[in-house]
């Protein structure tokens, strides 16, 4: 009985330890994916010209607009606008 409680109190000490660090690689992933224009990839205006841009995720892809207004266009052909923003990506890393 008494191992088994140290086995159970091991255990839940390495899980312990071993979640943030998990959580912590995940965060990694989610920064590797950052939006790679300055400007909408909608518009093409600047991001920050008219305020705030609109930020979103949309197949684990940051994805940043000018407006909210742009979000009706990008939602009736996302697939033009993911290829504009997977180029650019592409090109950073050269």
């Amino acid at each position: 009985m008494k191992k088994l409680k140290t086995l159970t109190a091991l255990t839940l000490a390495l899980a312990y330890v071993a979640a943030p660090l998990a959580l912590s690689a995940e965060d990694k992933k989610e920064a590797a994916k950052t939006y790679p224009l300055t400007t909408c990839v909608v518009s093409g205006e600047k991001l920050g010209e008219m305020g705030d841009p609109y930020v979103f995720k949309h197949e684990g892809k940051e994805v940043k607009l000018c407006c909210k207004s742009c979000l009706k266009k990008f939602n009736a052909d996302p697939a033009k606008y993911l290829k504009k923003i997977e180029e650019a990506e592409k090109a950073a890393k050269k």
